[in-house]
């Protein structure tokens, strides 16, 4: 596995927090797999004025558990997208949705991330509007010789930082599953971290506070104490 390191957060503190919250999990267990979860407070940042920043990498150890993708695809993508069990959708499919904005919205809500064929990305707008635009899930460009599955995974595995509104200076992001082996969710969490810091104007001068926390779990500083 690869180590990253972060120089603004401890070593330590890091790991305690990653054993408080297996050991919570442990002593409660859920009927499902809680996911572990990077809190971000942000600081110097007006989100009314200031650049609006948004990124996102793709994690070495996936960091969900569920996580819906629909396909909007050619032919040859849908046949591949229904071997593979996915949701997928059609240009006849787009088309018969007439731009309502409601069924856009509604598709948009119902999947975490679309995947569209790429010679139809450029379509999409003019086709659908910009509902998915809006729900910040515009899909990924797969070609025709890509794979399908490894594409999946990679979205998966992905996790985007942008704030949700401009009233807003935190936001959270999911970093792994606690079940996850110690060093993996180091490595997971250490990458977001830099991730996030990277595209920040002020970069460690942004970040108020960062907390960890499992989804029925309490919250653990991290950093700014």
């Amino acid at each position: 596995s690869t180590h990253v390191t972060m120089s603004k957060i401890n070593s330590d503190s890091l790991d305690a927090a990653i054993a408080e919250i297996k050991k919570f999990a442990e002593e409660k267990k859920r009927n499902f797999l809680e996911t572990v979860e990077l809190q971000i407070a942000l600081k110097n940042y007006d989100p009314s004025k200031d650049k609006r920043f948004s990124g996102s990498i793709a994690l070495p150890s996936c960091p969900r558990k569920t996580f819906s993708i629909c396909v909007i695809g050619n032919e040859k993508h849908i046949g591949e997208g229904k071997e593979l069990g996915v949701d997928t959708l059609s240009v006849d499919d787009v088309k018969k949705m007439k731009k309502n904005k409601k069924l856009v919205k509604k598709l948009a809500k119902k999947y975490d991330a679309f995947l569209a064929s790429s010679t139809l990305i450029k379509k999409l707008p003019r086709l659908m509007g910009p509902g998915l635009s809006k729900a910040g899930k515009f899909p990924s460009g797969i070609t025709n010789n890509e794979n399908m599955s490894a594409k999946i995974d990679e979205l998966k595995s992905t996790i985007k930082f942008a704030l949700k509104s401009k009233k807003t200076m935190c936001m959270g992001v999911p970093v792994g599953q606690v079940n996850m082996a110690d060093a993996d969710l180091k490595t997971n969490i250490t990458m977001s971290v830099n991730k996030l810091v990277s595209l920040l104007k002020k970069n460690w001068q942004n970040v108020k506070r960062l907390y960890l926390k499992s989804t029925m779990g309490p919250s653990h500083r991290i950093y700014g104490f």
